[in-house]
């Protein structure tokens, strides 16, 4: 890709929709690469160097990176920190989620493993609008909550959250994306049933209060949801957090592939929960050469 003197903000725009969903869903599912063929002959077809479609994806998302930090990008580059997170927690078994739904809000990156921790992200395209109710809904369930902001919103955020809560700053430092925790997040001690019970899957509450209390309650089917809760509620709060970790944990996740994946696109094989056999297929086909 070649230099400019200057990117408008339409061409940032447009470089982020190459990152959507459906973007990669046609690519996997039709080898159509039609959207991001017309952002190439809309805006690079004279200047652009890569050679495949791959190469093309990583150029654009230098370029975003740089200039157009959009939510694509945050989530991104907090995935690339799974590694270290494995380091610091001593745990083999690390699975990230993106979109994890706790009560009426979805956190834009899980993690899971010695505790579950909570990432909610404000670019500079974001207001902290909904931010309170957002971190009070994820308290209720997760070890550890943290906010993900731009290095020069810091003033402007630090005096919005809580001091329980974690601030991760994003920078660019020597022309490179740069993560850094400003403020380590408190340990929540506590956890919410109400909350709780709508993050676990069917089979995983009822698990929970058979292995409990030896038995599931002798309940027609359309009150086990109110009987489990109820029994739950007897349950120590340091064996719900256990089994909450463990549960979700086991649940089926592409984490592990994704360090066989191009950094820049990890976070789009998360989000579309791709298998080993489909990332193998999306990284051939945009091995193609670029239009």
């Amino acid at each position: 890709m070649g230099k400019r003197q200057c990117i408008g903000i339409d061409q940032l725009r447009s470089y982020s929709t190459a990152f959507s969903r459906g973007a990669f869903m046609d690519i996997l599912q039709y080898n159509d690469f039609s959207h991001i063929d017309w952002i190439h002959s809309q805006y690079d077809s004279a200047s652009a160097t890569a050679g495949s479609y791959c190469d093309y994806l990583k150029e654009m998302y230098d370029i975003l990176a740089k200039y157009y930090r959009c939510e694509y990008v945050y989530k991104n580059e907090i995935i690339s920190i799974l590694p270290k997170l494995k380091k610091e927690c001593g745990s083999h078994k690390t699975v990230a989620f993106n979109e994890f739904r706790v009560g009426n809000s979805i956190a834009d990156i899980a993690f899971f493993n010695g505790e579950s921790k909570a990432f909610e992200i404000k670019t500079d395209l974001d207001t902290p609008k909904r931010l309170g109710k957002q971190m009070e809904d994820y308290k209720r369930v997760f070890d550890r909550c943290y906010i993900v902001i731009p290095v020069d919103k810091y003033d402007m955020y630090s005096k919005i959250v809580k001091p329980e809560t974690g601030i991760v700053l994003l920078s660019r430092k020597r022309g490179r994306i740069s993560l850094e925790k400003n403020r380590e997040a408190q340990k929540n001690e506590d956890i919410d049933v109400n909350i709780l019970i709508n993050c676990l899957h069917t089979e995983e509450y009822k698990t929970l209060v058979s292995t409990f209390t030896g038995n599931l309650p002798d309940v027609p089917d359309y009150m086990m949801y109110e009987a489990c809760k109820e029994i739950m509620r007897t349950i120590p709060t340091k064996q719900l957090k256990e089994f909450f970790l463990e549960a979700v944990k086991k649940r089926k996740n592409n984490t592990e592939q994704l360090k066989d994946v191009p950094q820049e696109l990890r976070q789009m094989c998360l989000s579309l929960g791709l298998s080993k056999r489909n990332i193998e297929l999306l990284l051939y086909r945009l091995d193609e050469q670029l239009n």
